[in-house]
């Protein structure tokens, strides 16, 4: 049976409230049809501080700071109740204040599309020179700056967007091409923002797993993003624009979509690449959607709550060779939903949930944890989305009461022990199922768990190509403690096991 090591995995987040005014889509559709509408003047009260973002439990379960247990037990609304003394910094990764964001996507830009203001480049400089990640190699990228004249005649005459730091302009996104929609500034803010956030991550992986950058091989990209121009508007590559920016020279990568499943489906194909033995290992890694900041935040400002959308969410999973030390992904047993399975939630649930683990003999039972959508329910339910993390766990107790694994009067208790509460934003891809990664590994490297369901859906129809959704699914367990367990003997194992035989038959010979 093939199984793969999850090595490392790292969770970022970029505290970015006004590119989330200016730029977040429900925002920026609403001020450039009506104006400074009231919607904008209340949103513009209700933005969180990044202190305040800091010391949000979810924010702090996200990037490894909390447990999950305690953030189950965190008082409700968790925005009233803070985090005492957290910190920027988790043992998963940090959440960055957008200052610095800002200069990150300045590092991350290799076409002169971001534009510093001298005085504010001086500052970021200084600022980001203390960060435990930026080397000087990096830092070198970071420009020394435009003036403010400059950059004002970049946004008024040549379609340039405004960024902003604590209300001023701090510099500006250039647009890439007078025509082609592609490469507007807007496209191309949102893909340096997302390969910032990617970047970011990539790194906070490589330190914890102690890897140099030169270690990595392959690299497998999954945001929501299209990287491309008016004549392959979603060609790529933001996996090897990534690998570049973080010094990873002996790397190559391409990058997968599939809406919210993406990233289940990138970790099944870095995995089988690893399991195979074409790459000794691969990072999946994906960024953030700056299009979903404040996505829901009309309801937020009409029921007087925070702003609570303002993060743009980033991830990194190290695939790597099991050597029976490392929790590992089972390929023998992983969920499909195929083009005939249906459209209904049961279904669904079923193709993902019941099928792999119906093809291994295993039941419901014998997993711990299962993890699916993980959007963090304070967001999502004062817009009508309700609970989505609750929603997903009484249906595979529903479907497991369906196929008589379970009674109908237990289905509580199994929503209880076998899920666990929403802390991922509203980014897309970023909630379905990975973020959990970090924390079930962690988990099983304890004890504390012995077999976990990571499960990637996905609205295909968002793309009005086809009303069919998506999804994916893999378990997680502990190694068995065998190396090896990734491939079969290869060839060169095969001649050497041979020449052995060859020689000991030939000393019984001649002896």
């Amino acid at each position: 049976m093939a199984r793969v090591a999850i090595r490392g995995y790292s969770y970022c987040l970029n505290h970015t409230p006004e590119l989330g005014l200016h730029y977040g889509v429900t925002p920026y559709i609403e001020r450039i049809t009506h104006g400074e509408t009231e919607y904008i003047k209340k949103l513009c009260k209700s933005m969180q501080s990044y202190e305040e973002a800091c010391a949000y439990a979810p924010n702090q379960a996200y990037i490894g700071g909390m447990d999950l247990d305690d953030l189950k037990a965190q008082p409700a609304p968790m925005y009233g109740n803070r985090i005492d003394g957290a910190s920027r910094y988790g043992k998963f990764g940090e959440i960055m204040p957008e200052k610095e964001f800002l200069g990150l996507m300045d590092i991350c830009d290799v076409f002169d599309i971001i534009w510093l203001e001298e005085s504010f480049a001086g500052e970021v400089r200084e600022v980001m020179a203390r960060h435990p990640l930026m080397n000087e190699k990096i830092l070198t990228r970071l420009e020394k700056g435009h003036a403010s004249s400059e950059i004002e005649k970049e946004t008024k005459e040549h379609g340039a967007l405004p960024l902003y730091s604590q209300g001023r302009v701090a510099g500006c996104c250039r647009k890439g091409h007078d025509l082609d929609e592609s490469l507007s500034a807007h496209v191309l803010l949102e893909n340096i923002a997302s390969k910032a956030g990617s970047v970011l991550a990539l790194l906070h992986l490589l330190k914890t797993t102690g890897l140099s950058p030169a270690d990595i091989d392959y690299i497998i990209e999954c945001s929501e993003e299209a990287a491309g121009d008016m004549n392959q508007r979603g060609g790529g590559n933001f996996a090897k624009a990534i690998a570049e920016i973080a010094g990873c020279v002996n790397a190559s990568g391409f990058d997968i979509r599939s809406f919210c499943a993406g990233p289940v489906n990138a970790v099944i194909a870095g995995a089988t690449q690893v399991a195979s033995g074409a790459r000794p290992n691969v990072v999946v890694l994906a960024g953030g959607a700056v299009p979903k900041l404040y996505m829901n935040s009309r309801d937020h400002v009409r029921k007087d709550m925070p702003a609570l959308e303002d993060c743009l969410g980033s991830f990194a999973v190290l695939l790597d060779v099991d050597d029976g030390t490392c929790p590992v992904m089972r390929l023998d047993a992983l969920g499909k939903h195929s083009v005939g399975a249906g459209a209904s939630p049961q279904a669904i649930t079923s193709a993902l949930v019941y099928e792999p683990l119906q093809k291994i003999g295993l039941s419901f039972g014998d997993v711990d944890k299962f993890a699916a959508e993980l959007q963090i329910p304070e967001i999502t339910v004062p817009a009508g989305a309700g609970d989505v993390p609750t929603a997903n766990f009484k249906m595979i107790a529903a479907l497991a009461v369906m196929k008589g694994e379970l009674g109908k009067d237990e289905m509580s208790s199994f929503v209880e022990s076998k899920g666990i509460p929403g802390f991922a934003h509203t980014q897309g891809h970023i909630p379905s199922g990975v973020p959990f990664i970090g924390h079930a590994c962690e988990a099983i490297k304890e004890g504390k768990y012995g077999r976990v369901m990571i499960i990637g859906k996905g609205s295909l129809f968002l793309a009005r190509l086809t009303n069919l959704s998506d999804g994916a699914s893999f378990i997680i367990e502990p190694s068995s403690g065998k190396p090896g367990e990734t491939r079969g003997v290869t060839l060169e194992e095969v001649r050497g096991i041979l020449l052995e035989v060859l020689e000991d038959l030939s000393k019984e010979l001649t002896g």
